[in-house]
């Protein structure tokens, strides 16, 4: 699913106050990181995660990464913050707009 400019607007505007739920620790990208954060995207939607990293292109990598892994959409990077979208099949809580 990929996400028009309004939309990604709007999610930046409802991300603007959320606190990090995920946050990379020195062992990186593990199955138990990425079982954990498919778990809060499924109840959130939408989330961030701060990525501790050396410079701008690893970070990148690692954002891309998971944004792969957990099949959600990358909606913004601030600082060493990310922001992922996925919506939730069974019960959406976000209404985007069009």
């Amino acid at each position: 699913m990929s996400l028009s400019a309004s939309q990604r607007r709007y999610l930046r505007g409802l991300a603007h106050d959320l606190k990090p739920v995920i946050q990379l620790g020195n062992k990186g990208v593990t199955p138990t990181l990425l079982s954990e954060l498919d778990l809060s995207l499924s109840h959130h939607e939408l989330i961030k995660v701060k990525i501790p990293a050396e410079d701008r292109a690893d970070f990148a990598a690692v954002a891309q990464q998971l944004a792969e892994a957990s099949q959600a959409e990358l909606v913004q990077t601030i600082g060493r913050t990310a922001v992922y979208y996925r919506r939730n099949a069974d019960e959406p809580k976000l209404a985007l707009p069009r």
